[in-house]
């Protein structure tokens, strides 16, 4: 299962999609993809900074989306004042 995390004042929003079905071009898992590949790069373009999580191992930051990370978490630009 991967996910895409995205910290807000809110909490956070979350995308999942399903790798195994990802990998058999399920449409429903292509959408989700497709869609947190937007918001990823969306946010990049904002200034957001993006990590891959995964259990036993130091965040990882990354510059592209990986759709086979377990967990990508996107922190906004902190904006001050």
């Amino acid at each position: 299962m991967g996910m895409l995390r995205i910290m807000s004042r809110r909490g956070d929003d979350r995308i999942h999609w399903d790798s195994t079905q990802l990998a058999t071009g399920d449409p429903a898992a292509v959408a989700a993809v497709q869609e947190a590949e937007r918001i990823f790069r969306e946010q990049r373009e904002q200034g957001a900074t993006a990590f891959i999580l995964e259990k036993g191992h130091a965040p990882t930051y990354i510059s592209t989306f990986d759709p086979t990370a377990e967990q990508v978490v996107i922190i906004p630009r902190l904006v001050g004042g």
